[in-house]
This record gives C-alpha cells, sequence and structure tokens, in this order.
C-alpha cells in the first residue's frame, strides 16, 4: 500500500496529523507514506517515524496554479500511489492527486471537490476534535465513527536528536544542569491568541526564583514580544532567560522543547510541538477552544477565562478589550503550573 498525504499548512495541525500515520501503519503493515507539504513542515515530518518521504510543495498557501498542480500530478504517475489522503478541504489540494491517477482519494467534504475525491466524507462535525477528522479517514466511511475517539487515538510523538539538543544549548549559553522551562508566547493565528507579554514576565520572575532557566521560543516575528518579556524582568534574574525567537530552526526548537520540563504557551504550533515531545505543558487559550485542538498529551494544564463572548475563533478582538486574555491572572497560570508539577 503506497499513500500519498496532502498534508496541512500550519505547523501545529501537521504535528496533530501523525496520529493519522500511525493509525494507518497499524492497520496496514508496511505501508508507505509520502507527505506533500509546504517546506516549513518539512523538519517535523522527518521526525516522524511513520513517514517515508516528506515531499515540498512547491505553491505557495492559496496559490492556484492549476497547470503547475497538474503538472505535479503527472510527475506523480511514476510513484504508483494507491491511496490519497487530502486533509485540507480546499478543492486545489485534491487536484494532485487526482491528477497523479490515485484510485482511492479520500478527504472531508469542501469546496467543489465531487470528482476530484472518490470518497468523500460528508460531514466532518460528527468529530468534535480536529484530531479526530483526521484519524478518521483511516478507517472505512461505514466504520469510522465507531472506531474513531480521542480516548483511543495514538497521539503523536516527535523524535528527538539527544546530540543536537546538546549543541543547541552550548550554542546559547544555557546550563544543560538547570532546569529549564520554555515559553511561547507568540501565536501565528493572531493577537487574540497571545497572552499579554507583561503576565508571561511575572511568570517568569516567579520560575526564575524558583531555579528555572527561561528559554523564549518564536520566530522572527515574535522577537520584539520575546525581547519585551526579558527586558521585563529584574535585571539581576535576566541571565536566567535566554531569547531564542527568531535564532532557532524548527528543528533545533523541537530538540530545545523536549529539554524543558514544562512548556508555557499560547495555543500555537509550538504547543503543539511540545505536546509531542513529552514536556508537561499550561496551555493558555484566549479566542480559541480547547475543545477543538487540544495540545495532545496527558500532562496538560489548559486555562482560560469565562468571559461570554469566548471563544469567538478570531484573530483579532472583534470589541477591542481582548478581555479573555487580559482577565486571565497570572495567579491563575501558576495554579495550573503547580498542579502539573505535583503529578508529573
Amino acid at each position: 500500500m503506497k499513500i500519498l498525504v496532502i498534508g496541512p499548512s500550519w505547523v501545529g495541525d501537521m504535528v496533530m496529523s501523525q496520529s493519522l500515520y500511525k493509525t494507518l501503519h497499524t492497520l496496514h503493515p508496511g505501508c508507505q507514506i509520502d507527505v506533500l507539504a509546504p517546506a516549513w513542515c518539512k523538519p517535523v515530518l522527518e521526525r516522524m517515524p511513520e513517514v517515508r518521504e516528506a515531499l515540498e510543495m512547491p505553491f505557495g498557501h492559496g496559490e492556484f496554479n492549476f497547470s503547475g498542480r497538474w503538472k505535479l500530478g503527472k510527475s506523480y504517475k511514476s510513484k504508483e500511489y494507491t491511496h490519497a489522503f487530502v486533509l485540507p478541504r480546499s478543492a486545489k489540494s485534491a487536484f494532485i492527486p487526482f491528477f497523479a491517477g490515485v484510485p482511492n482519494r479520500i478527504g472531508w467534504k469542501g469546496e467543489m471537490r465531487y470528482g476530484l475525491l472518490n470518497d468523500i466524507r460528508a460531514d466532518r462535525t460528527v468529530f468534535q476534535y480536529m484530531v479526530e477528522r483526521y484519524v478518521g479517514l483511516a478507517y472505512s466511511n461505514d466504520s469510522m465513527l465507531e472506531k474513531t475517539s480521542i480516548e483511543t487515538v495514538d497521539f503523536p510523538s516527535l523524535t528527538v536528536d539527544e546530540n543536537n539538543q546538546a549543541s543547541c544549548l552550548e550554542r546559547f549559553g544555557v546550563d544543560s544542569q538547570q532546569a529549564m522551562i520554555g515559553i511561547c508566547p507568540g501565536a501565528e493565528f493572531g493577537p487574540a491568541k497571545r497572552w499579554p507579554e507583561k503576565h508571561y514576565a511575572n511568570v517568569a520572575e516567579k520560575l526564575i526564583l524558583e531555579g528555572n532557566q527561561i528559554l523564549l521560543f518564536g520566530g522572527p516575528k515574535d522577537r520584539e514580544v520575546t525581547q519585551s518579556i526579558k527586558e521585563a524582568l529584574p535585571v539581576a534574574l535576566q541571565d536566567k532567560c535566554f531569547n531564542l525567537a527568531g535564532e532557532t530552526s524548527l528543528v533545533d526548537a523541537i530538540d530545545l522543547l523536549a529539554a524543558c520540563h514544562t512548556v508555557f504557551s499560547n495555543d500555537s504550533g509550538l504547543m503543539h510541538v511540545a505536546a509531542a515531545v513529552g514536556t508537561n505543558i499550561v496551555a493558555i487559550y484566549g479566542s480559541s477552544s480547547p475543545k477543538y485542538t487540544p495540545p495532545l498529551s496527558g500532562r496538560v494544564r489548559m486555562v482560560n477565562t469565562d468571559i461570554g463572548c469566548r471563544p469567538c475563533f478570531k484573530r483579532e478582538c472583534p470589541f477591542g478589550h481582548l478581555k479573555c486574555l487580559k482577565d486571565l491572572p497570572p495567579s491563575q497560570v501558576m495554579e495550573a503550573y503547580g498542579e502539573l508539577s505535583s503529578v508529573n
């Protein structure tokens, strides 16, 4: 069984998709899985032993490029895939396996995909969680409801390169013998997912005083936010806080997150990476909801306010007040950390 997966475009979704690949290997031992996805997802895929090859999607997110997709699909005919799983719901995402002549093309109903897919699942809302919607595709249409449940899903588990981990810790001057805690204060989705920097700084100060080092994670766009957190700390504590935003590759971030005993994170791709490398996680929710994309781990505490307008799932606060985040006090987040630490 040779499988082509058209993967999602977001890092967090890509991490969650590993549960599908694990399920496929369980159901079809010896199957070969190739995943076509944006270049920035390749480091994540390379940490999934279930994936034979990470294929780079040459088209930008949202780019239609019909002729380019036709040519790429035709070039995959020689690979002789027997099954294709199309995880995005756009019509264009279904073109490539159709043009590649893959006989079994499976995915959820989306925009104008009849014919492009020949095993269409009609209503994704029969499953509450995103990971269930991925895993359900591994089963037949008739049996997926019976066989798919968040309680039985095989959660993602990315491999960790301990040599690279040690090299990164040395490069950034982090003491490998002292406890580390990660903070991921960014959110590519938008500001309605970002807990205020001053709250993160409050938490970071308490954690440093307890004897921890703080590693601040993020991309180049998060650098200003992470630097403001570090600069809000008392000067005497700042040498225990390392601003890694924009300084690491995604592979490095995977290995460094695995070095942390706990990670505090907004609902972001790095939150899902942290869950997949086995750290404790304090997950902070603003406009989004853990009832849809929770961190897939048994070592989690999720915190949010009970303000009536959340979850709105908006990138920016429709009312301009961001109370769902601003009114979530550091004391509540630290309480969740204390509960998690006592259990694990």
